[in-house]
């Protein structure tokens, strides 16, 4: 196999937000680099694909408007204007109802639990939201913490289903740490009359990736479509990075992949011990059915389902967020379902999942017909959440392999916030801050660096 010339300061493996984050810290340095990334597009789970002439997101995107390292990258690349903030409404359906729950008022009028349980609630989130040492809850379960602070009829109601929604059947072992900074995030995105904030990029989150690559390659750095990882080793002080398109070299390493990933990539040049490590993490994949319709099926932007009947743990519409207008005049829905990747509905063909999911919909809706879908498209995403269970710090993997030059940052490793795109821009700057030192405190190797000016030649 023929051997990429140039070697580059850092070859990043992985072209989603803590990849394109890392390569923006990296140039600014003053680092080469090269951005690897499998598929034929930037983004991830961000990744977007095409309706009518119009992008949108595989899965549902948002941000919150505390999330204040994604809003940085986007000026870094002069996008800054791009991002839009809107207020959102969003709501439960339980026992066959609608309730509304954007606003403190919309709780007190929220007649699934009694007053009492209301006030209760409403005094309970507050407090959780002012919990700083996170580490306290690292022995308790969500389910058990849940219960002391709202009570069992809140639980019950309210708590459990979402858990159990999520979950499934490690409900019971997730950590109260990952519910604690869930509250605590959604109270943090508040207008001032304490209804919800989100905010978007214009074009999508998609965009938003290509931009920041865009700027990478504007900046000197590499981006390569349509090359996936193989495996990676360190061979007298350069680290070879074997893809499906060739060998590239770099001085280090950064893998962004899930753990699963990562296991394989590495495990020729580490232990078993230390890839049963990484695969201690456990994953839920997710099934997401995403309905471009000619009418709307409500108000809601965010619609939690407390019914354990229904498929989906919630349904999302879209354009309840951002206008129609910026897809054609369409009405997107999501239908969101978490899920081991051995579950019958995960296995399911796209046409399958449609056609399973119609009388759940319509149950829900009963106005909703089937005609109101023009298109229907199902994503899936084997490593989509990883389950935060207790002392789940334990379990994190270093930002070091034991490949000497080799760097490992996945949105596993986000703790204790959970995973998404504001988190993986503050992880992979500050991973790439990490390996600017690396590289800094190295004696310089010689080599020829590697640069958007020089072409790449790899042969098979």
């Amino acid at each position: 196999m023929a051997v990429d010339k140039p070697i580059y300061d850092c070859v990043i493996i992985g072209g989603g937000f803590t990849g394109l984050a890392a390569a923006i810290t990296l140039l600014d340095a003053g680092k080469s680099v090269a951005v690897i990334e499998r598929d034929d597009m930037l983004g991830g789970l961000a990744g977007g694909f095409d309706v009518g002439g119009h992008e949108l997101e595989k899965f549902y995107h948002h941000w919150f408007t505390s999330d204040t390292h994604i809003n940085n990258i986007a000026s870094r690349i002069g996008r800054r204007d791009q991002i839009v903030t809107r207020q959102t409404r969003t709501g439960m359906y339980f026992s066959g109802n609608f309730f509304r729950l954007s606003t403190p008022m919309d709780l007190l009028r929220f007649t699934a639990i009694p007053l009492l349980d209301r006030i209760r609630t409403g005094l309970a989130t507050l407090a959780v939201r002012r919990v700083k040492d996170w580490k306290k809850l690292e022995d308790i379960s969500a389910r058990d913490w849940l219960l002391k602070h709202f009570g069992k009829t809140a639980y019950k109601v309210v708590w459990e289903p979402l858990l159990i929604g999520k979950f499934g059947a490690d409900a019971d072992d997730v950590s109260a740490v990952w519910f604690w900074n869930k509250l605590a995030l959604r109270g943090s995105s508040r207008g001032k009359g304490g209804g919800e904030e989100l905010a978007y990029y214009r074009g999508g989150f998609a965009q938003l990736a290509r931009d920041i690559g865009d700027h990478v390659s504007k900046a000197g750095g590499k981006v390569m479509l349509g090359a996936e990882a193989l495996a990676i080793s360190n061979r007298d002080g350069i680290v070879e990075v074997e893809t499906s398109a060739g060998v590239i070299r770099g001085r280090t390493s950064l893998v962004t992949t899930p753990l699963p990933h990562a296991a394989k990539i590495l495990e020729g040049g580490s232990s078993a011990a230390y890839a049963q490590s990484l695969n201690r993490i456990r994953y839920l994949g997710n099934v997401c059915l995403v309905l471009e319709m000619t009418r709307s099926l409500s108000e809601l932007y965010w619609l939690n389902v407390n019914d354990p009947s229904f498929p989906y743990v919630g349904i999302i519409e879209h354009t309840n967020f951002e206008p129609r207008e910026s897809y054609g005049g369409r009405h997107i829905v999501y239908l969101s379902k978490y899920l081991p990747v051995s579950d019958a509905l995960y296995q399911m063909t796209p046409e399958q999942v449609f056609e399973y999911s119609l009388p759940y919909i319509q149950r829900m809706f009963p106005e909703f017909d089937r005609s109101w879908v023009t298109r229907h498209h199902v994503w899936r995403a084997p490593y989509a959440q990883p389950i935060v269970e207790k002392h789940y710090s334990r379990l994190i993997p270093d930002v070091r392999t034991p490949i000497d030059g080799v760097f490992l940052s996945t949105m596993a490793q986000v703790y204790p916030e959970d995973r998404g795109t504001n988190y993986a821009v503050r992880e992979g700057g500050k991973i790439a801050q990490l390996i600017v030192k690396d590289l800094d405190g190295r004696t310089p190797a010689s080599h020829k660096s590697g640069s958007a000016a020089e072409t790449i030649r790899m042969a098979s």
